[in-house]
């Protein structure tokens, strides 16, 4: 494995520090027992790369490392202290002398421990793993909940009763088999049931897509969506508690529905008539709620999807921890619980391709609200939509996600934002120009979008892209 210059440089100006990149000064020295426990901490979250002799804070800089001296001998104590092998380099930057360590991510269903801690990274240390954690490790390999049993021992006429056959083909616009063999023969080849010998198992898989009453299914409706809408902007007076019954795909559109129904509107009084407009956009009520449904955790127990209505926001959360960053779910897209997904999307219910999360971002800026917030917790994601603002009223968290959103969404569109079209997500008339570009600023400031060009000596030409780009 050999680094260049080059890359070390494209590491080293990276606008932030990702969870594959560490960087550490370590000019005269590095505590050992905190390279070990680093080690242990990046195997087991995937894999990365460790840099000593760079400053961790922005502008990073070269200032050399006199520390471990001999890579090979580092590289055969961390061997022998942790038992797994990583790679040591040394490089020669024209500032000093720099250190990478690259580490392999930990084989799949295995965790590593360094003093019988299992260690990940939390800010600026490493830290014991959750048991919530732990468990999805050493659950790797074994077969999904999906594919988990949730009826057993079933005749040909309680598959048609517990599950909607009918809703299926017409989702799908197939034309309904003239014999039940040939039904029960497309839902075992989905892998919604099981064909035995003498009998019929239900899968939780068809369960939770198929039912026509998730009660039915002990293990499987805990997995029903719930609606709670709130008066006021707190969780203090319920108004309403929903919790879904069907299955989620022949729910789905109820479910949309429903939600829509306890949003609030707006009148508009046009030249001849009056109406109402959503405060939300149903495209992006559809996306982020199939989002939730598809790329939740079923692992997670003791929660479920939940869409909680307030006066001024929504919010959707979704059991587990997401795949990507938050900051990349415009661009990068990486499916939890793919055979879920697959049939979500030919049912048309959700998008794989990963451009749900663009339409949601188009839809909030065509309807002039605050940028979506993407909240990653301890065991939940939780995506929140503001109702309208002004702009003068934003805090410069709002204006700064909103301007890299804005940002992502030009360039997977394969074009560039600029000052003008800033103005134009908020907007702005050209007079503003100097505000666009305070929030432009500031977003560069915040490591979440850069110049294209910084050579350019133009401001009022000049195009931006997101930080990854």
């Amino acid at each position: 494995m050999s680094t260049s210059l080059e890359q070390l440089n494209a590491w080293i100006n990276a606008p932030r520090e990702n969870e594959q990149l560490e960087f550490k000064e370590a000019k005269t020295q590095y505590d050992l027992t905190k390279l070990y426990r680093y080690c242990v901490a990046i195997t087991n979250e995937g894999g990365g790369t460790i840099i000593l002799g760079v400053t961790d804070k922005r502008p990073r800089i070269v200032i050399g490392i006199n520390a471990f001296q001999n890579p090979e001998d580092i590289q055969s104590k961390i061997l022998d202290k942790l038992h797994f092998r990583i790679v040591v380099e040394t490089l020669i930057h024209p500032d000093g002398r720099v250190l990478v360590f690259h580490i392999h991510p930990r084989p799949k269903g295995t965790a590593y421990q360094f003093d019988g801690s299992y260690l990940m990274r939390s800010t600026e240390d490493t830290v014991p793993m959750t048991e919530d954690r732990l468990r999805a490790i050493f659950n790797e390999g074994k077969p999904s909940w999906l594919s988990e049993i949730a009826r057993t021992c079933l005749r040909a006429d309680e598959i048609i009763q517990l599950l909607d056959t009918q809703s299926y083909f017409d989702i799908l616009k197939l034309p309904y088999p003239a014999q039940r063999e040939g039904v029960l023969e497309r839902f075992a080849g989905e892998k919604l049931i099981i064909a035995r010998s003498d009998s019929y198992d239900i899968t939780n898989l068809g369960a939770l897509l198929f039912s026509k009453n998730l009660k039915e299914f002990e293990g499987v409706q805990r997995k029903a969506a719930r609606v709670v809408v709130y008066e006021g902007a707190g969780k203090i007076n319920t108004k309403t508690d929903k919790i879904g019954i069907k299955g989620y795909a022949v729910g789905f559109e109820a479910l949309i529905d429903y939600i829509n129904g306890q949003l609030p509107s707006n009148e508009v009084v046009g030249k001849a008539l009056r109406g109402t407009v959503q405060m939300y956009p149903e495209i992006a009520i559809r996306e982020l709620v199939a989002n939730a449904l598809i790329h939740q955790d079923f692992n997670e127990t003791g929660m479920s999807v939940m869409i909680e209505i307030y006066s001024d926001r929504i919010e959707i959360s979704s059991p587990g921890k997401p795949f990507i960053l938050p900051e990349r779910f415009i661009d990068e897209y990486q499916s939890r619980n793919e055979r879920l997904a697959d049939l979500m999307r030919r049912m048309r219910i959700c998008e794989e391709t990963g451009s749900g999360i663009d339409r949601v971002v188009q839809s909030v800026e065509a309807f002039q609200l605050p940028a979506p917030d993407f909240r990653v917790g301890e065991r939940h994601t939780n995506i929140v939509l503001f109702s309208h603002k002004p702009l003068d009223e934003m805090d410069n968290r709002d204006k700064i996600r909103a301007c890299y959103q804005h940002c992502c969404l030009r360039y997977v569109m394969n074009e560039r934002m600029t000052n003008q079209s800033l103005r134009g997500r908020f907007k702005l008339p050209e007079t503003r120009a100097d505000y666009a570009s305070r929030i432009i600023r500031d977003t560069i400031e915040a490591g979440f979008i850069r110049d294209e060009n910084p050579e350019s000596g133009s401001r009022r030409y000049a195009k931006y892209i997101p930080f990854w780009a």
